[in-house]
């Protein structure tokens, strides 16, 4: 239907321009948004006829396409908040606003152990861009960062950075700038294994990479472009092969790590929601159920009368 076609083109246009969201961000509501305009055309049904009986029914025809229970809770949140901008921008009854998403149980974080992320962080790599991969599992280990805002970063987003001697990386504080989620910046320092691994890739390989002076992505391909999301999820699962760790390891099996070993280690919770970019401490806390997981199966493993 032209009509939905028009309506959904101005809500993206909205996202876009009025608030600013990540094109990452966008695509994903792009993508879900598109499913509910496939459900609604076969419904037969425009959008400013829609009613929330109409909606409760995406769920169940989204049920029927086998998506997780997670992706149909995030198409709801994606088609509720479309219907909010309707009413507030068309005037239209909002027909999703008393449809709730499903709930979805809560779900441990998978990290993988300091062992592990030992033998990740060391593991052979004999390719010629072992110097920047090395680099950029540093990194995401170091910092909890998102795949999303590691890539993104610039030169300019480290900050104290001293790179004419190695020497000079010891005992220094190097912090790091990213832009989170809602465009949100945040500060987090990285330990001294992540600023040497920087520097050696900033002095031996980045400039062999570089092709203009007008680039200024911290990580590089190739082609002297910024690496890519899924560039940098295949150096992780290929790191994570030659270590010899059969689960499936990725970027974001590290910022789960990362969050985990710290909580373990006796970081304040608050700051590891500042480091992890979370607006919410409630977010935060599924990593603390991790550490009482790790208590109630070490005390019933020790303890004579557990069972």
């Amino acid at each position: 239907m032209a009509q939905n076609n028009v309506f959904l083109t101005t809500y993206f246009n909205h996202l876009t321009v009025e608030r600013g969201l990540s094109p990452n961000t966008i695509a994903a509501y792009k993508r879900d948004l598109k499913l509910y305009e496939n459900y609604l055309e076969e419904k037969v049904v425009a959008i400013d006829a829609v009613d929330s009986e109409t909606v409760t029914g995406m769920v169940g025809w989204l049920r029927k396409r086998k998506l997780s229970e997670s992706s149909i809770a995030r198409n709801i949140v994606a088609i509720r908040n479309f219907h909010a901008f309707m009413a507030k921008d068309f005037s239209l009854p909002d027909p999703a606003r008393g449809v709730l998403p499903p709930k979805i149980p809560k779900r441990l974080p998978k990290a993988i152990s300091i062992a592990e992320i030992t033998k990740l962080l060391e593991s052979k790599n004999s390719s010629g861009s072992a110097l920047r991969d090395r680099a950029l599992l540093e990194l995401l280990y170091a910092s909890g960062g998102r795949v999303s805002e590691i890539v993104a970063m610039n030169i300019e987003d480290l900050q104290n950075m001293e790179i004419e001697l190695e020497s000079t990386m010891e005992n220094q504080v190097l912090t790091m700038k990213v832009l989170g989620k809602g465009g949100k910046e945040r500060l987090i320092p990285i330990g001294s294994f992540a600023q040497l691994a920087i520097t050696q890739y900033l002095t031996r390989l980045r400039p062999t990479y570089l092709k203009s002076q007008r680039e200024r992505a911290l990580f590089l391909n190739t082609q002297g472009k910024r690496l890519s999301r899924q560039s940098a999820w295949q150096i992780v699962q290929d790191a994570a092969h030659a270590a010899g760790i059969s689960e499936v390891v990725t970027p974001h099996s590290l910022r789960h790590s990362f969050a985990t070993h710290l909580i373990d280690g006796g970081a304040d919770i608050r700051v590891v929601q500042e480091l992890l970019g979370h607006s919410s401490v409630t977010t935060t806390q599924i990593y603390t159920l991790v550490t009482i997981d790790k208590l109630r199966e070490s005390y019933a493993t020790a303890h004579p009368r557990s069972r």
